[in-house]
């Protein structure tokens, strides 16, 4: 820092601390300015499961949304835009699951590369040449006239009488007006059928066919997710994302290469949301959940029941726990319970299959399992686990997982030579 000031005033000749403190003012801008200008470029196609890496640009703030993958499907992945992330504390700015969005684009891009698209594309093409051809024309008349135009001042010029000067200085003058007005002409003539000549030869039956064998190369299981995103740059500028709450949909603006602009609208998921009107009191739900589970568990319930404090905030530990006191409601001890419970997650581990497996053997009847409350954890006794209705229910789900099950489950390990 010490030298880095030194080295200004040696180069500037300021001594003064008020220079030396605005030079850092300006230069920390610049900064910023860079950093900003980088962080809303284009990015290029780098691979991975989403089809729009680089293009997806925040319609709030201007940046470019970044791509998370934090699945552990390894099927899923999310356009999250960070904000300013240089500052600490300023938050995110907007997020969209990516799967639909990638549906939703690619809809696009095959309809927009479709045969009645091409064949449109064809028509205006034509027309466009059409129309060029006509201007072609209508200049080659306007140069027919002024070539006569320029024949007859050359003609009025030579039979002029020299003597008066007056006279032939202002023929002369038409005539070079004439003259100029055919070159203007000609040159426009010249750079029409330039343009006309540089216009690549379309090959309709090619094109159409093209448009037709898109579709199943795109859906074939052997085209990579690169071949597409190439195909996508190509076609798309970038998209303009934003959300709206009131419809609860993703409003995604797309500029096409060609300077066109189109406005697709995703339903976002809505999956796991607690309806308003059902969700209790914090009082009355501390009331039948407390001694049935501890207060991490109750913490957590009471935040997806979206039940607040007094002074609006989420629900702890340590304030589930206050609350509870106050209540009188005594503390959970599984020692004391008759019938011993574990929550639907860790009976899921113990049978070794996933949450959504073990709530559909919940919804069918095969596990029994009890909710006090709508969103609060399933209690599932310990020794239904060992039934016999409940190991074949299990079985069941584990044949109907695919053949690469065991592998696909170490795609995201990484593979050493020789192992």
């Amino acid at each position: 820092m010490a030298n880095t000031q030194r080295q200004w005033k040696r180069s500037t000749g300021a001594f003064d601390d008020i220079s030396w403190r605005e030079y850092e003012e300006n230069h920390k801008l610049l900064t910023e300015n860079a950093h900003m200008k980088k962080n809303c470029d284009r990015k290029s196609a780098r691979g991975g499961r989403a089809l729009l890496t680089g293009l997806m640009r925040c319609g709030r703030c201007g940046r470019m949304m970044r791509v998370f993958y934090g699945s552990a499907k390894g099927n899923a992945h999310r356009y999250q835009c960070r904000g300013d992330d240089a500052h600490v504390g300023v938050g995110l700015c907007i997020g969209i699951g990516g799967v639909r969005v990638d549906r939703a684009v690619a809809m696009q891009i095959l309809e927009a590369v479709s045969d009645r698209a091409v064949e449109a594309a064809i028509f205006a093409s034509d027309q466009v040449e059409r129309s060029r051809r006509d201007v072609i024309a209508a200049i080659e008349r306007d140069l027919e006239g002024a070539r006569y135009e320029a024949l007859l001042a050359s003609r009025r010029y030579e039979l002029v009488d020299p003597a008066k000067r007056h006279v032939a200085r202002e023929l002369e003058a038409r005539w070079n007006d004439a003259l100029e007005r055919v070159g203007v002409l000609e040159r426009k003539i010249k750079d029409l059928s330039a343009l006309s000549a540089a216009r690549p030869v379309i090959d309709r039956g090619r094109l159409l066919q093209l448009a037709q064998d898109l579709p199943t190369v795109w859906n074939a299981p052997s085209t990579e997710t690169r071949t597409k995103q190439r195909l996508i740059h190509i076609l798309v500028q970038e998209i303009i994302c934003d959300l709206d709450d009131a419809t609860n949909e993703a409003v995604l603006l797309i500029h096409w290469t060609g300077g066109r602009h189109t406005e697709v609208r995703v339903a976002r998921v809505k999956t796991g949301r607690y309806p308003a009107e059902l969700a209790p009191s914090a009082v009355e739900a501390l009331r039948k959940l407390g001694g049935h589970w501890p207060d991490r568990e109750l913490a957590v319930s009471l935040n997806r029941m979206l039940c607040k404090t007094g002074d609006g905030e989420s629900w702890t530990t340590v304030r589930v726990r206050d609350m509870r006191e106050r209540l009188g409601i005594p503390e959970y001890d599984a020692t004391k319970v008759d019938v011993p419970m574990i929550s639907l997650m860790k009976a899921a581990e113990k049978l070794g299959i996933c949450v959504g497996s073990a709530k559909s053997l919940v919804q069918r009847g095969i596990l029994p399992a009890t909710q006090i409350l709508p969103g609060s954890p399933w209690m599932v006794p310990v020794e239904a686990l060992s039934s016999e209705a409940v190991r074949i229910g299990v079985q069941g789900v584990v044949d109907r997982r695919p053949k690469f099950y065991e592998d696909y489950q170490y795609d995201k390990v990484v593979r050493l030579p020789g192992i």
